[in-house]
């Protein structure tokens, strides 16, 4: 059944969450990894698609549960719900996986997190270090012009893409 949304956007009912990426958003991740290498810099995409569950776990961090607060969107209210976000850390030469916005492994005297953003930014994504509110340095999105409002009601970019298989 399909409702009229304000706009006159459409939506249907009870659309299921995709499971995976989006394709673009994950041929994008892939160029992004492989530009910052030849940057010099080793990153790690440390999150992508996230099922309700994994998101409502992570909202219970720094409330009901142990740790810090890192996300103020419960499950649903989330890009990475719909298969449009990525977070990304940076890998050392040891293998270590930091979150050091500040570090300049290849030596130019640039932040290599700040280079990644550009390079993103470039690729089309939307970074969560831009944010008024709360900042997610690690955080990687493209939207598709659609609000979590929209994705809830159902509404998708390229549904037949990226719908379940």
């Amino acid at each position: 059944m399909k409702q009229e949304m304000p706009q006159g956007l459409f939506y249907k009912e009870e659309v299921p969450l995709p499971s995976r990426l989006h394709p673009e958003v994950a041929q994008k991740k892939d160029e992004l990894v492989a530009r910052a290498q030849e940057q010099g810099i080793d990153i790690i995409i440390t999150e992508g698609h996230r099922t309700k569950e994994r998101q409502n776990n992570l909202y219970e961090q720094g409330r009901s549960k142990e740790g810090s607060i890192v996300t103020h969107a419960k499950g649903g209210e989330s890009y990475h719900n719909y298969g449009l976000a990525i977070d990304f850390a940076l890998k050392t030469d040891d293998g270590e996986v930091v979150w050091d916005t500040g570090r300049d492994d290849n030596g130019n005297g640039r932040s290599d997190w700040m280079e990644i953003v550009d390079v993103a930014k470039e690729l089309g994504f939307d970074w969560g270090g831009d944010w008024e509110n709360f900042k997610d340095y690690p955080h990687l999105q493209m939207d598709f012009g659609l609000s979590i409002r929209e994705l809830k009601f159902g509404k998708r970019p390229n549904v037949d893409d990226y719908a379940d298989e």
